[in-house]
């Protein structure tokens, strides 16, 4: 009897954070897993170290439909991730244009590029929950209307108009999950949540001031204080693990939808950093925090929360980590690399 035949996806942006625990999930699920990952002068690839021997990549990017076209028809996938994009808030401001052509236009370039290669592709876009922004109601929902409060959240309410629109005109089995904040171990070190586990984890080790290593090329501990902006903005803060099981489940559904993915919780940065300390016993986290307000954003986003009830009736998709282990996962794990190191 002849073995069934594998299926296969293709991730845009594999070697981000999301993109290496879908890649790990679907090698379970034994797909054949290719990746489209970005040419830069030093590859980085720590994310999917582990995967390279049993992954394909191409060079590709988010500016350029041929790449993607080509890689479409070289794998001729099954199911298609975007999980490319530029995807910090705060560089978004300083590069507003770069931001609009890879996070908004790249949602196009990929969706033009599987119409007119293979058009029965199903495609899943890596929305946010930045769309929300300035929020009408709590929690929100699918249907909440959107307010998007930086060139990010914008470009992101975009590529999800388009997703919807490219289903509803070309019959692309197409979905958006509208995922609310998810950090991992594997963030980078410009997010405020990894900034925070790192910071906690160096001060544990006696480091008075690390490696400059954020995208400003400073110091994200210096003299022993992690500089920060907003304390009091709250997030859903789900383990982007968890997550990815639920990119999954939305292309396998018979029909193509989009999702909320969420705790349903929310906790302020400053619980966060309380948090983080409880880690390593330090109760005075104040002593070693600085307010500092290039930090905080031109237009804030107070407080964002998800519901993800029709991913629970749906799906069948709930979250597994709560606020507290994600926060012990991610400091434990930024001690270890620095042993390690």
């Amino acid at each position: 009897m002849a073995s069934k035949k594998k299926k296969r996806a293709l991730i845009t942006g594999i070697n981000g954070q999301d993109g290496s625990y879908l890649a790990e999930f679907l090698l379970g699920e034994n797909y054949e897993v290719f990746g489209i990952m970005r040419r830069l002068s030093v590859p980085n690839v720590e994310n999917i170290s582990h995967l390279v021997d049993r992954v394909k990549i191409y060079d590709g990017d988010l500016l350029d439909e041929s790449s993607i076209v080509r890689a479409i028809q070289d794998c001729r996938p099954d199911e298609l991730y975007n999980l490319a994009a530029q995807s910090f808030v705060k560089s978004s401001w300083h590069q507003p244009i770069f931001t609009g052509e890879a996070t908004a236009m790249g949602v196009i370039r990929v969706l033009e590029a599987i119409r007119n290669t293979k058009p029965d592709i199903k495609f899943y876009q890596a929305s946010s929950s930045e769309m929300y922004g300035e929020v009408e109601e709590t929690p929100q929902t699918e249907t909440t209307r959107f307010h998007p409060r930086s060139p990010y959240g914008v470009a992101k309410v975009f590529g999800h108009w388009t997703t919807v629109n490219y289903r509803e005109s070309f019959d692309i089995f197409a979905c958006s999950g509208i995922l609310f904040n998810h950090e991992s171990p594997r963030r980078g070190l410009e997010f405020i949540t990894r900034k925070i586990t790192y910071g906690v984890a160096c001060i544990a080790e006696g480091i008075k001031t690390s490696p400059a290593v954020n995208e400003e090329k400073e110091s994200l501990v210096k003299n022993g204080k992690i500089k920060l902006g907003n304390l009091d903005a709250r997030r859903d803060w789900g383990y982007a693990k968890d997550y990815v099981e639920a990119m999954w489940l939305m292309l396998q559904q018979k029909k193509p939808d989009d999702y909320v993915i969420a705790t349903g919780e929310n906790h302020s940065i400053k619980e966060f950093v309380q948090e983080a300390f409880k880690c390593v016993g330090v109760t005075n986290w104040q002593k070693y925090v600085q307010i500092d307000k290039r930090f905080f954003r031109p237009a804030e986003v107070e407080v964002l929360q998800g519901s993800c009830a029709k991913a629970k009736r749906v799906l069948g998709w709930k979250p597994k980590t709560k606020f507290k282990e994600l926060v012990e996962i991610m400091v434990k794990a930024d001690i270890d690399k620095l042993r390690n190191k």
